[in-house]
């Protein structure tokens, strides 16, 4: 007999194979027993999927049906909508931290027991990471990898040999669960909440299981990332190993005897000088794996893809500015630059298969992901006021709104005016160019020889204005374009900001919510402490990529508006020598 349930919340589905409910919602069940916090049913519209089961509750036989709730809205998908929930245990831990060193290797540890949810991080649903090596290697057309170890090559001073400890954010004195099942007594008896709504990206970034004490792996002294203080607040501490990666010569490739096409890109980092060949699933997977690994790092979007035209000029040559922008933030951020993924990505040998395989596999069973992430940061040993990070998130996030009002603004102000540029620009100065040949020629039926210099002048002109239509069918390709580049790689930028933010946001939630039990006698101050240094490094690390971004939005948009601006005088140059040489004409006419 099916199974009647009344949805607690309203529920948005954001993946497929999900339904949305709405609060009072009757559902049918197939059955009351869950599968990973997910139960099976048919919503009230018919609709069949996949409901949380900790929205809904079971209604006995005699229970009657409530009213439907009509309000609903559609959730905006985030950053992380791809990323299963369920990757972190919720058992009953409590939040107390232990206090670790970051900056000396402890010299002696106690080994704790990890939950294997736990120890998983979300993993996005990316087509390209899927796939078992075997499927990743038959498309591949140059098999490659990088350095074993971080720090062979570009990746700072560590040492290949560093030493490897384990951090947990759990405490042993707080109330916790014993392996006999018998909950151990302790002082404070309130814990700070988790959000029902498991699908917000503070969850699923794996920023709660961080606040709440749930995080715990093994850090090498290689994969410690570092904040430091500057005159402008936290920033990233720089790469003292410095590099760029040019790429260049797009060129179409088959295999299978021609049945399957694709573009290598050859890739060639300035600290190797070893060039390497990639096509752009290896793009997607790279960037597919950052984004898993950073929770609060700000990962430039790669060009979108494209079914049809993959192998028209223009498209390749869009393509490749786009990667050539993509390219340029990753080696220019002190944190994505480093680590051992990219690295990977952009030294690996094209002809070495089994070193691309292993470095492949490491990082896709990197532990260092979603919370455990934050176990990797060291601060500055001065905590952050939590207040003053509360107004500086708020203030970014108005400045992010406006700035993206603004890119798109702009964006649609310069496409049209390229539109204008290429065909209506054109099309008036050749008709203008036009009527002076016409001219030039109604002028040549009169034969006396004085009148032959000025239909010359004239015909000269009317060439003239035909050469200016084209230059400014030409010009958006130096000028115009570039900028828009620019604006689409920033819109990227700006749509990750958000979910960065929500971050922030919540784990500041939590702080508040623990001071609030400590005011009321619930929870030990000791136990908020811990919920609030890790906040606090959570703040560090937004208020650092926050900082990178204005840096690097600074440098980018003063060389782009340096270059358009030079190219827009260039041009009108052309445009001016084009005029005066047809003005010469006239004085020997």
């Amino acid at each position: 007999m099916a199974l009647r349930a009344r949805a607690l919340y309203d529920f948005n589905s954001e993946n497929p194979g999900e339904i949305s409910v709405q609060e009072n919602e009757i559902v049918t069940l197939d059955s009351e027993t869950d599968i990973e916090g997910w139960l099976e049913g048919v919503n009230s519209r018919g609709a069949r999927g996949l409901i949380p089961a900790s929205y809904v509750e079971i209604l006995k036989t005699s229970e009657p049906a409530p009213s439907l709730n009509n309000a609903a809205g559609n959730g905006n998908a985030s950053r992380y909508g791809n990323i299963p929930t369920g990757g972190y245990d919720t058992s009953s831990y409590t939040t107390q931290t232990q206090n670790q060193n970051f900056t000396q290797t402890p010299t002696a540890f106690t080994s704790l027991s990890v939950p294997m949810q736990q120890q998983q991080a979300p993993q996005q649903n990316y087509q390209a990471s899927q796939g078992s090596d075997d499927d990743w290697d038959d498309d591949w057309d140059d098999s490659s990898t990088v350095a074993d170890e971080p720090g062979v090559v570009g990746g700072g001073s560590q040492d290949c040999h560093a030493a490897r400890y384990r951090i947990s954010t759990r405490s042993d004195t707080s109330s916790v669960y014993s392996r006999s099942g018998q909950q151990q007594s302790a002082k404070g008896s309130a814990t700070v909440s988790r959000n029902l709504n498991r699908f917000s990206t503070f969850v699923k970034s794996g920023g709660e299981a961080f606040v709440l004490g749930e995080a715990a792996g093994f850090v090498k002294d290689g994969d410690k990332i570092c904040v430091v203080m500057s005159q402008y607040g936290p920033e990233w501490q720089e790469n003292p190993y410095p590099f760029s990666c040019s790429i260049d010569d797009p060129t179409k490739q088959t295999k299978f005897k021609g049945m399957k096409s694709y573009m290598s890109y050859k890739l060639t980092p300035t600290h190797t000088q070893n060039q390497v060949n990639r096509r752009y699933k290896h793009f997607d997977w790279l960037y597919a794996r950052l984004v898993e690994k950073f929770p609060v790092i700000s990962v430039p979007h790669i060009p979108e893809k494209q079914a049809t035209g993959r192998f028209e000029e223009d498209f390749i040559s869009k393509r490749r500015k786009g990667l050539i922008w993509w390219m340029n933030h990753m080696t220019t951020h002190p944190v994505l630059s480093r680590c051992d993924v990219f690295q990977h990505f952009v030294t690996c040998a094209s002809t070495d298969e089994k070193a691309w395989k292993q470095g492949k596999r490491k990082a896709e069973k990197d532990e260092m992901v979603g919370a455990n992430f934050f176990l990797t940061i060291s601060t500055p040993p001065a905590p952050l006021d939590l207040q003053d990070v509360e107004s500086k998130i708020d203030g970014f996030k108005t400045f992010t709104k406006k700035m993206d009002d603004s890119v798109l603004q702009l964006n649609a102000t310069a496409n049209e005016f390229a539109r204008k540029q290429i065909t209506g620009f054109k099309k008036e100065y050749q008709k203008v160019g036009q009527a002076f040949k016409s001219l030039s020629q109604a002028f040549e039926l009169d034969q006396q020889l004085y009148s032959a210099g000025l239909n010359h002048a004239l015909a000269h002109t009317g060439d003239a204005y035909d050469a200016i239509g084209e230059y400014f069918a030409e010009q958006p390709r130096q000028d115009v374009d570039p900028v828009m580049d620019l604006l689409a790689l920033y819109q990227g930028h700006l749509a990750n900001y958000p979910d960065i933010i929500h971050v922030q946001k919540g784990a500041l939630t939590k702080v508040k919510e623990s001071q609030k039990h400590v005011e009321e006698g619930k929870m030990e101050a000791q136990q908020a402490e811990g919920i609030s240094e890790r906040c606090n490094i959570i703040s560090f690390s937004t208020l650092a990529e926050i900082q990178h971004f204005h840096q690097v939005r600074v440098r980018d948009f003063k060389a782009q508006m340096q270059h358009f601006l030079q190219q827009q005088i260039c041009f009108y140059q052309k445009v001016t020598h084009k005029l005066e040489e047809a003005l010469q004409k006239y004085d020997s006419a």
